[in-house]
């Protein structure tokens, strides 16, 4: 790769665009805690908590269009980082999370 070549990278988005990529087919994965998970999720949403992901990367499939989501948007950008390590492209993480989600008075899915 050229050193004038931008690194490939995610994309740190808010509540507003991350609906329009739902609405175009993303995929959504929560990597909150399983006490989390179950309070409620981004409907749609699959789980993979971030330890898990995290302890064994290449274990868990994601394919090109994924946002990722935890509460606030921290959790979710180091699982951004490591899809990006993983070669998955169009990655994306929700800034502001599940409780922007909440915040907006959007539905939350419980298992």
């Amino acid at each position: 790769m050229g050193m004038t070549e931008q690194q490939e990278t995610f994309r740190d988005l808010k509540l507003d665009d991350v609906k329009k990529l739902i609405d175009e087919g993303h995929d959504v994965v929560d990597v909150r805690e399983d006490w989390e998970w179950n309070k409620g999720h981004v409907p749609g949403a699959r789980h993979v908590v971030l330890n898990t992901l995290l302890a064994n990367p290449t274990a868990q499939k994601f394919r090109d269009g994924t946002i990722f989501v935890c509460a606030m948007g921290e959790r979710s950008a180091v699982a951004s980082e490591m899809a990006v390590a993983l070669g998955v492209k169009d990655v994306v993480n929700f800034r502001g999370g599940t409780k922007a989600w909440k915040d907006a008075g959007l539905p939350l899915e419980t298992p």
